[in-house]
């Protein structure tokens, strides 16, 4: 694979390379994907957590109606 990456991004890879954060160019982008992969799960992570904050807020203020597990089973005859 041929990447053109300009000027500003090759020589931030570069200074990487010279601080000794990878070996190569090769390096730099392998550990610039995988950094950007777990920024972006940690992302979802915290999107999800929010989300179920959101869904939560009606039943910890007791505003919504809730069933206990037991009588779900009940009723669907799953006991």
């Amino acid at each position: 694979m041929n990447v053109n990456l300009g000027a500003p991004y090759e020589a931030l890879m570069q200074r990487l390379i010279e601080r000794g954060y990878a070996g190569n160019q090769t390096e730099v982008i392998r550990q610039a994907l995988l950094l950007l992969e777990r920024e972006i799960e940690e992302e979802e992570a915290r999107l999800v957590h929010k989300a179920v904050e959101v869904e939560m807020a009606p039943i910890l203020a007791g505003k919504a109606k809730t069933h206990s597990f037991k009588k779900v089973l009940k009723e669907a005859g799953l006991t």
